[in-house]
């Protein structure tokens, strides 16, 4: 899609969940970490986290993705997507704050974070779903952005239109219920933006 093409936005703020039927929720906080302990976290996170460029699969080739990523978590955790098995590396201590910071106030027991580094705008995330089998039948997935200003976009499975949400330096989006059977998600190219942003998504593998 071309980012000069505007989508429904969703609101900035919400006190309570934005359905997406049948039953899928979402929760967006947009100063959950404020901005001096953002800052500061973002270059910690993008120095010493141990980014790289994968290849995976895709019509039945293999290509780079388009943004670096890691894989952390409790030992002995693996995720399988895209065609690719990954072990996480142990917890450093930022990761393991900030998942125990989730844990206690969603209760959601996540054990692993799948980070993603974009580079800048160029940098993409395409139409997926995270209902990998491991993840279980309705996964909880919260989504901690740092850094650059970044467009998220939904649309159903089926049909209808794409809405979308700004996420903030800083942000928390929570993706709960059934979301991840009917509505598929990405992160398009934004050619305007030119800095990096750092997304972590704390998930819990069974």
């Amino acid at each position: 899609m071309n980012d000069a093409v505007t989508s429904d936005l969703f609101p900035k703020r919400s006190s309570e969940f934005i359905r997406l039927p049948p039953d899928g929720r979402l929760h967006y906080d947009e100063s959950w970490i404020k901005g001096a302990q953002a800052d500061a976290l973002f270059e910690t996170l993008k120095t010493e986290l141990d980014w790289q460029q994968r290849p995976i699969r895709m019509f039945g080739r293999e290509i780079l993705q388009p943004r670096l990523t890691c894989f952390y978590g409790k030992p002995g955790v693996t995720y399988r997507y895209s065609g690719k098995t990954l072990e996480a590396e142990p917890w450093c201590g930022e990761l393991r704050d900030l998942g125990d910071r989730l844990n206690a106030e969603l209760d959601q027991g996540f054990n692993s974070v799948l980070c993603n580094l974009y580079r800048n705008g160029e940098d993409s995330m395409g139409w997926h779903a995270d209902n990998e089998a491991e993840l279980g039948r309705n996964p909880v997935i919260a989504s901690v952005s740092l850094g650059a200003v970044r467009r998220f976009r939904l649309k159903p499975r089926e049909s209808g239109a794409a809405r979308a949400l700004e996420l903030d330096h800083g942000s928390l989006l929570v993706m709960s219920g059934d979301l991840q059977h009917h509505w598929l998600h990405e992160l398009p190219k934004a050619r305007r933006v030119e800095g990096p942003r750092i997304n972590l998504t704390f998930r819990r593998i069974v």
